[in-house]
């Protein structure tokens, strides 16, 4: 179980428990509003997110898996998922659950799992913290009808929330997010309370207690080479942002016969006061340590390990989207794999370029893994990926996996027993030099976002930077492409409280990236 938090630790949070009896009853009058962003329900501890809502959100979920013609445990496409894998569809339904190691995630995955035994559904409960990526891997191998993960992302940690996997071992599409909303939003204070208490549920075989991690290890063996890792003699600095991917990450890559050495392992509810992402400025220990250590490889994870953090051997973060055309280029070329392509809308174009050169496909979406998810599901697909940290590959879950993108770096470096900068120059031989950027800008209250996006809906600008706009992509945002392939992407953002224009911006030097940012600031204030 895990260790015990420290006094200083549940001080920083008192505060918000001191208005839990506040909250309980302002939920009594009236139900929560309970709305799943691109990847779960997020919300601030002891406000919204409180064992009284985990417990709503297990029932509506445990509603949906029963009740649901498509998605449910009798409904066309879980049956239709169950025959081609050849098994015989159950019975009754079956559920997985797991957490990070956020404050309080195994009390409320305790919560949830009660919740639903109490419906009547068996539970299938971590032992101790597990990342996304093993709990999907679960929900496949078991033939569950879909995990429910304590979990928050990038959020900082005062947050978290529960996100829900269906049974195809992916991020839940929006008409399955859509009821689960609307059991939730339906179900009284006295039905959304109920629950078994979770002793009496493991006595009656209705919540196991099991290990996710060995058949998750299973699975990395049966997609990696890990004997290429050993030969390379690689030496590799982990940091898994105290969160659940410390006792996957390292431990894997131990078995592989590298020399490691691992930061940040140890549980903080607080992450060192800072997001538990793997943005650049996250990984200044990290970066520091391979540099001075001599390290081959800096690999990080996230928090609930669904994304990677990579820095190279002379202390370089590499942006994920340079990693997604590396890891494709190296399945291809070094691994013989082939198949189509997914990445998002606002994902670099160097996939493109390195799929291009091999004759392979590639397939656009909305931003958002769950539609990148969604194609990997058809089997076609051998890599898909996302700009934010998100990549999987054919043969795995249709889920973002960081612990696999890490492994796969490391498979990659020990193939080409080259630095991942020696790679990328190599590479740029025949294809551009692509660099890529991100900006968050924050709208101004005198200006209206409404009328920022209408006008660039009805009037959008045909030069963008001094230069002319070749084609205006609307998957997903508004993306102006320009004729030698650079390009600028605006996307209004709909998971922060403050209205926020997410800016990227693609060039192939760093004046052009700078001039694209700098346009994208302009239009993000209405100046266009």
């Amino acid at each position: 179980m895990l260790e015990k938090i420290n006094a200083a630790t549940t001080a920083f949070f008192r505060h918000f428990y001191i208005g839990a009896v506040f909250c309980y009853i302002s939920i009594t009058m009236s139900n929560p509003n309970i709305k799943f962003g691109t990847s779960g329900w997020r919300a601030v501890i002891a406000e919204d997110f409180n064992t009284i809502n985990v417990k709503r959100v297990s029932h509506a979920i445990a509603e949906h898996i029963k009740e649901n013609k498509d998605y449910g445990f009798k409904g066309d496409e879980y049956l239709l998922n169950m025959k081609n894998a050849g098994k015989k569809a159950p019975k009754n339904p079956h559920m997985i659950v797991s957490y990070d190691t956020r404050y309080l995630s195994e009390d409320f995955a305790r919560a949830a799992a009660e919740a639903i035994a109490d419906d009547n559904i068996t539970v299938s409960i971590s032992k101790t913290e597990a990342p996304v990526p093993a709990m999907a891997w679960e929900v496949i191998r078991s033939s569950a009808s879909g995990g429910l993960m304590i979990a928050a992302g990038n959020h900082p940690a005062h947050y978290n929330g529960v996100k829900w996997i269906p049974f195809w071992g992916g991020p839940a599409l929006d008409d399955i997010t859509a009821d689960i909303e609307a059991k939730a939003q339906a179900l009284t204070i006295a039905d959304a309370d109920k629950y078994m208490p979770f002793q009496q549920g493991v006595s009656a075989g209705m919540i196991k207690q099991e290990d996710f991690k060995p058949n998750y290890v299973k699975q990395l063996d049966s997609l990696l080479d890990l004997g290429a890792i050993k030969k390379a003699g690689l030496k590799i600095v982990t940091d898994t942002n105290h969160g659940a991917a410390k006792n996957y990450l390292r431990p894997v890559l131990d078995e592989a016969g590298a020399e490691t050495l691992g930061l940040r392992e140890e549980r903080d509810v607080l992450f060192g006061g800072k997001k538990p992402s793997t943005s650049e400025p996250n990984l200044e220990e990290l970066k520091e340590t391979v540099k001075k250590g001599r390290f081959s490889l800096g690999l990080a994870c996230n928090c609930d390990g669904d994304r990677y953090g990579i820095v190279d051997s002379d202390g370089t973060w590499i942006p994920p989207n340079l990693i997604l055309g590396l890891i494709l280029e190296h399945l291809i070329k070094n691994r013989g794999l082939k198949g189509k392509v997914a990445r998002s809308v606002m994902t670099s174009h160097f996939v493109d370029s390195v799929a291009k050169f091999h004759g392979l496909e590639v397939r656009q979406t909305p931003v958002g893994f769950k539609y990148v998810g969604n194609l990997m599901r058809t089997g076609q697909y051998l890599i898909g990926g996302e700009e934010s940290s998100g990549l999987t590959i054919m043969g795995h879950t249709p889920e973002r996996d960081g612990i696999l993108a890490c492994m796969l770096v490391a498979e990659m470096v020990a193939y080409e027993r080259k630095s991942i900068k020696k790679i990328l120059a190599d590479m740029s031989r025949r294809h551009k030099t692509f660099i890529t950027g991100r900006t968050d800008i924050v709208i101004p209250e005198a200006l209206n976002m409404y009328d920022i996006v209408e006008k660039l809906k009805n009037n959008p600008p045909l030069t963008v930077a001094g230069m002319s706009v070749w084609r205006i992509d609307n998957t997903d945002g508004f993306k102006f492409i320009m004729k030698d392939g650079s390009w600028l992407g605006l996307r209004p953002s709909g998971t922060d409280a403050n209205p926020v224009m997410r800016v990227y911006t693609e060039a192939f030097s760093q004046k052009g990236l700078e001039n694209l940012k700098a346009a994208g600031k302009d239009i993000a204030h209405g100046k266009f």
